[in-house]
């Protein structure tokens, strides 16, 4: 029964609480007892809350009990990534800096899930304040990748991205700075969606990037994802960013999936040199698919984002300078050298060197340099003037088609270890991703199959432009369905072995 429970989807599992055919507290408990068999071996998890999870699953069984209307998500289990905060349980940042911190408040995103009954079951492990493509660069160690052990699950979000694969959770929240929602997506066979900037809010979300960071729903299936987008989107006035407008209709979208009559680009960028021949052979046999739905396929040229990586690696890790300011050693989380014999200034100094990880670090230096006198106008002036070119040429893009697509990683997923000293290596995977990070635009991952060489999982990315994200879940939810009868089952319709 167990193993029939964790196979569902997310809307297949709140129809069954609804209907009494199960109760919250079964559905809980069964993917608690998957946690417990199965994450030692994957380490999705750096926190798992059982008993919160099981009041807040006896509180929905109460509502039913009661008669009380149920959200579409209510008793449904989520994974959620350990860079929101939460009362009451740690909020780590994968980070030894704020080790053992607990929250005196939930995240916006966060009051949203428990507003609408879903059920929290731990955080996920995370690259150290969303820095990675791997989650290598965790305080806490690397998570592995389900289809795999020995590779890696991607990055920022690994640990989320994991725990959908693993069964261990069939929905999951992450953040997505410069693809850290996609690029897991991609690599593990699930879906991820990286909402329109300022459509989610970040009220509660420890700030890497502010002008870039951006959470957004993990799922198994694209439905799954539309209705996780529904609960967790919508204007937040806590939020500076946060966009006042209503959500669009995603789950509608993801429900009457269809591509027939719409332009649909492909970037010209967006492959070559670097690219897995596996990944570009999945992906043109997908932009074939879509051609046999009844969409008309345009070539794009956009020559500003071959420009993107080099800008975001100058915009992002400014940002970080700043933002990563206020862990001081003063106010919360780590603090060492306070033994009486050090200055304040010195403390911070010693807490920084022990709690900050070498790719902290190594933003951190790279960003001051960037912000320095002198240097601003050359560094990162020049950069945000490249940002507004690839804002401009998505925009003159937008008025030829309705959505672009592109693989989402240009390889499947690496071994663990393979780029950790290669800096440069690790950046690369982010290549397809980062353009709609600069610009703010909305985009999603979702399976396309396995690569032949490895037989790993290949993701396509869906772009759309901001606040249409409902264009991602009609051609996502299109592109799914043509893929499940094409094979018969869903990609990942049992877990892969462990």
């Amino acid at each position: 029964m167990s193993d029939h429970i964790i196979k569902l989807t997310a809307a297949e599992t709140a129809e069954k609480i609804a209907s009494g055919e199960l109760t919250a507290v079964e559905v809980t408990e069964a993917h608690l007892a998957r946690i417990e068999a199965v994450d030692e071996k994957v380490h999705a998890f750096l926190h798992v809350d059982r008993e919160g999870a099981l009041a807040q699953a006896r509180a929905v069984d109460e509502k039913r009990a009661k008669g009380e209307k149920l959200g579409p998500l209510a008793g449904v289990p989520l994974a959620l990534k350990d860079i929101f905060t939460t009362e009451g349980i740690p909020t780590t940042v994968g980070s030894k800096i704020l080790e053992g911190w607990i929250p005196p408040y939930d995240a916006t995103l966060t009051k949203r899930l428990k507003a609408a009954d879903v059920v929290i079951l731990g955080k996920t492990n995370m690259d150290e304040f969303a820095m990675g493509s791997s989650t290598e660069n965790s305080a806490y160690g690397p998570t592995g990748n389900p289809w795999d052990l020995t590779r890696i699950p991607g990055g920022s979000g690994g640990g989320s991205s994991a725990a959908l694969a693993s069964f261990q959770a069939p929905l999951a929240i992450g953040t997505d700075t410069g693809g850290s929602i996609r690029q897991p997506a991609a690599v593990t066979g699930t879906v991820g969606v990286k909402p329109t900037y300022g459509a989610v809010s970040r009220y509660g979300m420890v700030a890497f990037s502010s002008s870039l960071d951006q959470g957004g729903p993990c799922a198994r299936t694209v439905l799954d994802a539309a209705l996780l987008h529904e609960v967790i989107a919508g204007h937040d006035p806590m939020d500076s960013t946060s966009i006042d407008a209503p959500v669009p209709p995603v789950v509608e979208a993801a429900r009457n999936g269809s591509v027939a009559g719409m332009r649909v680009g492909v970037v010209k960028q967006f492959r070559g040199e670097g690219y897995q021949a596996g990944v570009v052979q999945r992906f043109d046999e997908a932009v074939e698919m879509m051609k046999g739905l009844g969409a008309e396929i345009v070539e794009l040229d956009c020559p500003s984002f071959d420009l993107a990586l080099s800008a975001y690696y100058l915009i992002a890790p400014s940002e970080c300078s700043s933002n990563l300011a206020r862990f001081d050693g003063l106010r919360y989380g780590l603090r060492t050298g306070d033994d009486g014999s050090h200055s304040a200034e010195e403390v911070t100094s010693l807490t920084r060197e022990a709690g900050f990880g070498d790719e902290v670090k190594r933003r951190i230096m790279l960003g001051t340099y960037a912000l320095s006198s002198g240097y601003y106008d050359a560094y990162y002036g020049s950069a945000q003037k490249v940002r507004t070119l690839i804002k401009q040429e998505f925009e003159r893009a937008f008025e030829q088609v309705d959505v672009i697509v592109s693989p989402t990683t240009p390889t499947t997923a690496f071994a663990i270890g393979e780029r950790a000293d290669d800096p440069m290596a690790m950046y690369l995977a982010d290549l397809c991703t980062i353009p709609t990070n600069l610009a703010g635009n909305a985009a999603m991952s979702l399976p396309c199959g396995l690569a032949p060489e490895d037989n790993l999982p290949v993701g396509l990315q869906i772009i759309a432009p901001a606040m249409k994200d409902d264009r991602l879940y009609k051609v996502g939810a299109a592109v799914e369905a043509a893929f499940v009868e094409k094979w018969g089952h869903p990609l990942i319709e049992e877990a892969p072995s462990l």
